[in-house]
């Protein structure tokens, strides 16, 4: 891989995202509503229902994590989107770039994306809310490096079908994350689940850095380490199994000339 490839395709996106003012909004507006929301719903209880504070805390925690996750899901399908809908897809394939470097480039502005959200909703919350979870330091980062890599996995699938099966396909961009939305435990313990959903959920990363945050918010330090380990494992065979299957799907939508009729 060349970095300046990279970097080149990093700017090509970042520029068309600051000249759309509806795109910036996305990635500010839905975040901020949803954890208002949460916030919202989760004080209501605690006056109503006498439930634990903790009870907010939790919430509020797991739309902060949910959305880090969402984005850097996002911004690696979005990314090829863009190209998808602009019809420049044909030309950055022309150009000497490999699909590791526009994999990389993809990944990058995940990261960028996510790392602004969890900023921006951490301020928020903690004005709010009372809520800091940049207060959790190095275990927050454990929780955030594992949601990055399971956003990475999941947008570089997402994107593999979309090759595969052309823009026709590009609603399972959105709908990917909310298929695995009840397996990942974001806003319940695995426990809640039925019995054969708990397999599922064995098998998701996410659901254990969700079950590491509630675990972190509550004093069990001892487990969150468990947990992270377990998720960065899972996340390796994932990530691994991604890159697998969009080599595959590209290498066959090239053979079949199918890059060059999405750009026609």
């Amino acid at each position: 891989m060349r970095w300046n490839r990279i970097q080149a395709l990093v700017l090509k996106y970042v520029y068309g995202c600051s000249r759309n003012a509806f795109r910036v909004m996305d990635v500010c507006f839905w975040p901020v509503m949803d954890l208002l929301v949460w916030g919202f719903v989760t004080v209501y209880l605690l006056k109503v229902s006498g439930a634990v504070p903790a009870m907010i805390t939790f919430l509020i925690g797991a739309a902060v994590l949910w959305n880090v996750f969402y984005r850097a899901q996002q911004a690696v399908c979005l990314s090829f989107l863009d190209d998808l809908w602009s019809r420049n897809l044909l030309n950055v394939f022309t150009a000497p770039v490999k699909v590791s470097e526009f994999i990389a480039a993809s990944y990058i502005l995940g990261l960028a994306q996510a790392l602004v959200v969890l900023l921006m909703l951490s301020g928020l919350s903690a004005l709010m809310y009372k809520f800091n979870v940049l207060s959790y330091g190095f275990e927050l980062a454990l929780l955030f490096v594992n949601l990055i890599l399971t956003g990475w996995a999941l947008g570089l699938a997402a994107v593999s079908l979309i090759v595969r099966w052309g823009p026709q396909a590009e609603v399972l961009a959105w709908a990917v994350p909310f298929v695995v939305q009840p397996m990942c435990a974001v806003f319940y313990p695995v426990s809640v689940l039925p019995a054969w959903l708990q397999v599922c959920a064995r098998c998701v990363p996410a659901s254990y850095v969700f079950e590491g945050m509630r675990a972190a918010i509550s004093g069990s330090h001892a487990d969150v380490s468990g947990y992270v380990t377990t998720a960065f494992l899972l996340n390796v065979v994932y990530l691994a199994l991604a890159g697998i299957l969009f080599k595959f799907m590209f290498e066959q939508a090239r053979d079949r000339g199918l890059l060059a009729k999405y750009c026609s």
